[in-house]
């Protein structure tokens, strides 16, 4: 804590009311997505010639609202910036400057440090979305060099292909392009016919006011020229060459359904499937076949992550590095599920294989975006048929749902054949969700829901869905008979249960003076930019709470996986994250009581029992689909060692782990 104290910019974060106001004259932006509005950016120049953005957002109850002013230099590099307010991760001060001898200084809550300026600029922590355009506008003006930035790395963009869309003023060119530098992956931007910045158009949208309509156009564009980037990497890996047969032998093996490791075998991979399995040494292997000797290594089911909202080709492609050939994504719009699964079965799309449900949300301000839109009980059955006619796999209900029509909505989702989840809507504790229907239950904040005051689950469409278990979850007796006939009953139905424990982790724990766990191991690895991200002050405190009561509180999470363990109920893990997560998520379950191998079963053969896919996929048997990792070490004494891939193999074809990485913005073997 005393590093903490340290680092931090502030006691406490600038509060909303004193905050900038925006003019009216100001430039107005708006966030959206496909469930309508969730906030407002504006800009406007100050009467001293600085420039000021002001950002108000709540996303399904997160709430962001801060400002920013920046004076920008002689040659329209930003000299100084201010940063105040807040947004779900903490406190969102920031301080940048340059002095007079050319030094830059710059503090956040979570780093300080200073450097030369010259042939730099400086890459904000944090900020309103908008005052991205200063970047975007300097890396355009740069050019095929890019620049340098400060407190690391580079950045460069590249310009491509022009559309037209419509908007207030008429007509309007703009010109699609991607940013290198700050994340994994290229990302997209959109720029105006004069190449300056007019916005961005994924899932989530930061476009001018009157021009929210053209939104999904332009992602459907940008998502087109994604496509076509991943679809070379898929042809290089995806070659005959890469699915000759291959012998791992003399290896540890992980038996999923059994739950145990078994020493000395050899697995045989031949034509997409498992041909073989033995004991080491017993196996010939056929002509041109790979040998690899699996002497100090562990052979183990492709990893699942049961909470992987995919969308994303680079994301897709970076799961598959870090041992991921199955995921099961709770919500994705379905224009994104149907194209992963046509370009994947092409060959176009590297990406692990798996099951897709897409979330129904009630029409209301803090509805999930990305969600289908309901307004009444017939619109929620025709919102499950309408996945149904879609081939996809399940349907998730949210927060903002509408508690009567949850029970209809699931009879004819199982009518149909179809999986019932999702968050519990407010005014519901998760027993009712269950009883209406839910297969299963995600996020365990949801289920610590069964115990939290009234007052709180009416209200968990809002940021109290974690603000309530963060101040009661420390004190909440799991050993109280009313939990206890919890557990049991969720046991006799079969409910699942999807904690993603790695959501709440740094949340609830992190003081801005170190990168999570889940991270951590992948920072000497990935892009300087995103390392810098992974480091957070943690969710605001409410009032008369320490960060050790939200500890306590996180604590208690876990503590409440093993209860719900002990007694009988399944466990898959999930990260909804970027799946780097899942190896800690299952290091958390160990933490809770689960064996090594019980943990390794809720990301191996739990999944694929729960998504119907157990018969080609989850273990390693003959005749099965050949999705299995290599891993340098032996797993059965540290589930740490999953995260050192060595080989992946993807429906047979054998794929090099470093490869991967590399294509996918990992840079290396996490440590």
């Amino acid at each position: 804590m005393i590093a903490a104290a340290a680092t931090a910019v502030s006691a406490e974060p600038t509060p909303k009311e004193k905050l900038l106001t925006p003019p009216a004259s100001a430039r107005h932006y708006v966030i959206s997505s496909d469930a309508g509005k969730h906030g407002d950016v504006w800009s406007w120049t100050l009467a001293d010639g600085r420039t000021a953005y002001r950002m108000s957002m709540s996303l399904r109850g997160w709430v962001t609202e801060d400002d920013q002013v920046v004076t920008l230099g002689k040659d329209g590099r930003p000299i100084a910036i201010a940063i105040r307010g807040f947004t779900d991760q903490g406190d969102a001060t920031e301080d940048f400057s340059v002095d007079d001898q050319g030094v830059a200084h710059w503090k956040t809550v979570i780093d300080s440090g200073s450097a030369p300026f010259q042939g730099r600029r400086y890459s904000t922590y944090g900020g309103p979305w908008l005052a991205s355009e200063l970047d975007t506008n300097a890396l355009v003006a740069a050019g095929a060099k890019g620049l340098d930035l400060l407190p690391t790395g580079h950045a460069s963009i590249a310009i491509g292909e022009s559309t037209q869309i419509d908007g207030p003023a008429g007509p309007k060119t703009v010109k699609l392009a991607f940013v290198t530098g700050y994340g994994f992956a290229p990302s997209p931007v959109w720029l105006d016919g004069d190449n300056r910045y007019f916005g961005f158009a994924g899932g989530m949208r930061l476009l001018p006011e009157g021009y929210e309509a053209a939104g999904p156009k332009l992602k459907a564009i940008q998502d087109r020229a994604t496509a076509n980037m991943v679809r070379d990497v898929a042809h290089r890996f995806l070659r005959p060459a890469n699915r000759t047969p291959t012998l791992v032998d003399h290896v540890l093996m992980f038996d999923a359904p059994a739950g145990r490791y078994l020493p000395d075998r050899a697995v045989l991979i031949a034509d997409g499937k498992i041909a073989a399995v033995g004991a080491g040494g017993s196996i010939k292997a056929p002509a041109g076949a790979v040998v690899v000797d699996g002497r100090g290594k562990t052979l183990t089911p492709g990893l699942w992550d049961s909470h992987q909202h995919v969308g994303d080709d680079w994301g897709l492609l970076q799961n598959l590095a870090t041992g991921m050939t199955n995921y099961r994504s709770p919500g994705s719009q379905i224009d994104d599920a149907l194209s992963i699964y046509k370009r994947r079965a092409s060959g176009d799309l590297l990406a692990p294989d798996g099951k897709i449900s897409v979330i129904i949300d009630r029409k209301d301000p803090l509805a999930a975006q990305g969600a289908l839109i309901v307004s009444s009980e017939a619109e929620t059955i025709a919102a499950v048929d309408k996945i149904k006619a879609a081939g996809l796999w399940g349907a998730k209900f949210y927060t903002s749902m509408n508690p009567a029509w949850i029970a209809p909505g699931a009879a004819e989702a199982h009518k149909l054949g179809l999986h019932v989840h999702g968050h519990v809507p407010a005014g519901m504790r998760p027993l009712d969700a269950v009883r209406a229907g839910y297969d299963e239950v995600t996020h365990i904040n949801f289920i610590l829901m069964q115990a939290m005051p009234q007052d709180v689950v009416d209200k968990s469409n809002t940021a109290a869905r974690l603000e309530g278990p963060a101040r009661y979850g420390k004190d909440v007796d799991l050993d109280s008979p009313a939990m206890k006939a919890f557990y049991a009953e969720l046991a006799k139905r079969g409910t699942i249960i999807d904690p993603t424990l790695t959501v709440w982790e740094p949340l609830m724990t992190s003081d801005g003076s170190a990168i999570s766990p889940e991270y951590a191991p992948f920072a000497e690895v990935a892009p300087p930019s995103v390392v810098r991200g992974w480091k957070i002050g943690g969710y605001p405190l409410s009032e008369g709470l320490t960060r050790d009561d939200y500890r306590k509180s996180f604590a208690k999470m876990v503590q409440l996986v093993g209860k719900l363990h002990q007694a009988g109920v399944p466990i898959v893990a999930g990260t909804d994250g970027y799946g780097l997560e899942l190896v800690r998520e299952l290091e958390l379950y160990q933490q809770a009581g689960l064996t090594n191998a019980q943990a390794l079963q809720t990301a191996t053969i739990v999944p694929a029992r729960m998504t119907g896919m157990d018969d080609r996929t989850g273990s390693i048997a003959q005749g099965k689909t050949a999705d299995v990792i290599l891993v340098d070490g032996d797993v059965s004494r540290d589930l740490r060692n999953l995260r050192h891939v060595e080989l992946v193999f993807l429906d047979g074809y054998r794929l090099d782990a470093q490869a991967l990485r590399q294509a996918s913005g990992l840079s290396g073997m996490p440590r």
